[in-house]
């Protein structure tokens, strides 16, 4: 299956990387501009990265994405359009990953589930960094 994006109205909401994408050299799949930076690994064996670390630099982010990888049961991410109505539902398997970038987003649990969570920080606690939103039904 691979990698999908899903747009709508020339917006992309979301990407997923399907657990059966292979790739044979690392491939990163968000734009370079994107404050969020997703993409897999891939090396051949024997291949060695040289020690390293990031520069550090102040970076300013406006957006808040977040990446769930689930590790074990069954997830449903439901993805709304910017006046709430059903955009999509993806049902998510072991090894799926997903990046929300934009827009109105809730998840169902289908059977018991643990993801990786990944997403800017700081973060600020549900109270402070969540909107919880009607939407259209």
């Amino acid at each position: 299956m691979g990698v999908e994006s899903i747009e709508y109205n020339g917006v992309k909401y979301a990407e997923i990387i399907w657990s059966d994408t292979r790739f044979e050299e690392t491939k990163f799949i968000s734009p370079a501009e994107s404050s969020f930076q997703f993409g897999l690994l891939a090396h051949k064996a024997g291949f060695v990265e040289a020690p390293h670390y990031h520069k550090p630099f102040t970076r300013q982010i406006h957006d808040l994405q977040q990446m769930f990888v689930v590790q074990r049961g069954i997830v449903a991410v439901e993805l709304y359009d910017d006046d709430g109505g059903v955009l999509r539902e993806i049902t998510l398997h072991l090894g799926d990953a997903i990046v929300l970038i934009h827009g109105v987003h809730a998840i169902r649990v289908v059977e018991d589930m643990q993801c990786i969570s990944v997403k800017q920080g700081p973060f600020l606690g549900a109270e402070n960094d969540k909107i919880l939103v009607e939407v259209k039904k």
